[in-house]
């Protein structure tokens, strides 16, 4: 049985389109049917409480209405921009409730950890390169590597979120891995040489 509320990448850039032009209510409910579920279950899957939870996903669904605007088809798929406004939501939660309790005497007492410039600079290359190998896939594979990854999504999600077989999203990400370890092997030994 095929969820009636799953939506194509097509299908929601499409609705991003009507809500950033003219905040299409019923595009928007159609996004919301899509995400919301989906969100709980990452957030479940990430540990989130249900308070948490349910008010991490009514700011990000808010927080696609607010900035529909914003939204870059060129850049991202829709589903990869809404799971990045969620996962960033969360940590930002977490991080004001760390420090709401944490005493001030820790803060001051704490050692900046931070990589040094060259460690930044080397770690922003290897990134680049890495960016532009995904974007040189297939685009199928590089969707699949960029849910698995950045938005660090389960074989299982990506296939109900894509809508496909669980067989196919992992033989699609198993292709895309071999790809980029060819790729990246040779270009990632000549880099650090």
């Amino acid at each position: 049985m095929e969820d009636q509320d799953s939506l194509s990448a097509t299908e929601q850039a499409e609705l991003m389109a009507l809500v950033a032009r003219s905040r299409d209510r019923d595009a928007f409910a159609r996004l919301f049917r899509h995400f919301a579920p989906r969100l709980i279950s990452y957030m479940r899957k990430l540990g989130t409480d249900e308070e948490n939870t349910e008010g991490l996903v009514q700011d990000v669904m808010f927080s696609l209405w607010q900035q529909a605007g914003s939204y870059n088809p060129d850049k991202s798929y829709v589903s990869s921009w809404v799971f990045a406004i969620a996962r960033n939501r969360r940590i930002d939660r977490f991080r004001r409730q760390k420090l709401a309790s944490f005493d001030q005497n820790q803060i001051e007492n704490q050692v900046d950890l931070a990589p040094g410039q060259d460690q930044e600079i080397e770690h922003q290359e290897v990134e680049a390169l890495l960016r532009e190998s995904i974007e040189s896939l297939p685009e199928d594979q590089s969707r699949l590597l960029q849910l698995a990854f950045y938005d660090d999504l389960t074989h299982k999600e990506i296939a109900l979120l894509e809508n496909l077989p669980l067989g196919t999203v992992k033989s699609r990400l198993r292709l895309a891995i071999n790809k980029l370890r060819r790729t990246l092997g040779h270009s990632l030994f000549q880099f650090k040489g």
